[in-house]
C-alpha cells in the first residue's frame, strides 16, 4: 500500500508538548525521500502555521508552513465566506491573527472585568485556555441566548500533554449549547472540510491518501468518511478502552489500521 499522499495530525502523533515522538522525524524524512506528498492537519489554535512549522523544525521535523492546515486558517476562510465584514469576538488561547487576515477581530483579552463589549456579529471560539474564564463564557452564553451565532474552530474535547490530558473547547461547547438551546458551527476536525482542503493543498485525490492520527473519531474515522485510509496510533490521546468499546459495536466503523507509533508507518506503507 503506497499512497500518493499522507496527512498527519500533529499533536500526539509527531510531537507531544512539542517534543518529537521517537521515529517521527525519520518517518517524515523517509516520505520526503520517496517523494510522497505530505500535509499536516491540526486543531491546534495556539500557534500560527508558521509558528507550528518552526516548532516542528526545532523538534527535528522539517515541515513547510504552507503544508500546515490549522483550524484557525480554516475558520478564517469560513468567516470570510459566511460573515464578510462581520465583527468577530474571538476567545482563544494564543495570538493567531496572522492566519486570519481580513477578519475584524475583537479579542476577549482586550476587555477588562468591568467592560461590556458591543454585541458582535459572530462569536468565535478557538482553543481553550485561561481565556475561557467564568466572565467571558457567561458573556458568550448571553450572546448565544440572544441569537448571536457561534463558530468554533473545532469540537475537540481534550488534548494530550506530557503532563497528562487537558480539556478543550468541545467540553465548554457541550454546556453552552445545552444551556442556550442553540448549536455552534464547528469548522476544524472532524469536519470534512479540513480533510478535503488538505487533499486539495497537495493535489492528491482523498482516495489515494492516508491519514494518521491519535484520535479515533476526530482524525481517523472522519478521514475514512471522505475516502482516505485511516491509521490510528497508540500515542498522544489514544486510549485502548475507547478503541475496545468502539469495536464492540456491531455496526461500528473500524479504523483501517492501528499501529503503535508513527515510526511504524513506513513499514505499514511498504516503504
Amino acid at each position: 500500500m503506497t499512497p500518493s499522499g499522507v496527512l498527519f495530525d500533529i499533536d500526539g502523533v509527531l510531537v507531544l508538548s512539542w517534543r518529537a515522538i521517537p521515529g517521527a522525524a525519520e518517518t517524515v524524512q523517509q516520505l520526503a525521500d520517496r517523494r510522497i506528498a505530505c500535509a499536516y492537519l491540526t486543531n491546534t489554535t495556539t500557534r500560527t502555521r508558521r509558528q507550528i512549522a518552526d516548532a516542528l523544525g526545532a523538534a527535528g521535523i522539517t515541515v513547510a508552513a504552507d503544508d500546515v492546515i490549522t483550524a484557525g486558517a480554516l475558520t478564517a476562510e469560513y468567516l470570510r465566506g459566511s460573515y464578510p465584514g462581520g465583527r468577530c469576538f474571538l476567545v482563544n488561547s494564543g495570538d493567531i491573527s496572522e492566519d486570519m487576515p481580513g477578519i475584524d477581530l475583537a479579542l476577549s483579552t482586550d476587555f477588562g472585568p468591568d467592560d461590556r463589549p458591543d454585541t458582535p456579529d459572530v462569536v468565535v471560539l478557538g482553543g481553550a485556555g485561561p481565556e475561557f474564564d467564568h466572565r467571558t463564557l457567561s458573556r458568550v452564553y448571553e450572546w448565544m441566548v440572544d441569537g448571536v451565532p457561534v463558530v468554533a474552530m473545532h469540537r475537540s474535547t481534550t488534548w494530550a500533554t506530557d503532563n497528562g490530558i487537558r480539556i478543550d473547547t468541545g467540553m465548554y461547547l457541550i454546556g453552552l449549547e445545552d444551556a442556550s438551546g442553540r448549536t455552534a458551527i464547528a469548522v476544524g476536525k472532524p469536519s470534512a472540510a479540513g480533510f478535503l482542503a488538505a487533499a486539495g493543498s497537495i493535489g492528491v485525490d482523498p482516495q489515494r491518501m492516508v491519514m494518521i492520527g491519535d484520535d479515533l473519531h476526530n482524525d481517523v474515522l472522519a478521514a475514512q468518511a471522505v475516502g482516505m485510509t485511516g491509521v490510528l496510533v497508540r500515542t498522544g490521546k489514544f486510549r485502548q478502552d475507547t478503541l475496545d468499546h468502539w469495536l464492540t459495536g456491531a455496526d461500528a466503523t473500524r479504523p483501517d489500521h492501528v499501529i503503535d507509533t508513527v515510526a511504524e508507518l513506513p513499514q505499514l506503507l511498504g516503504l
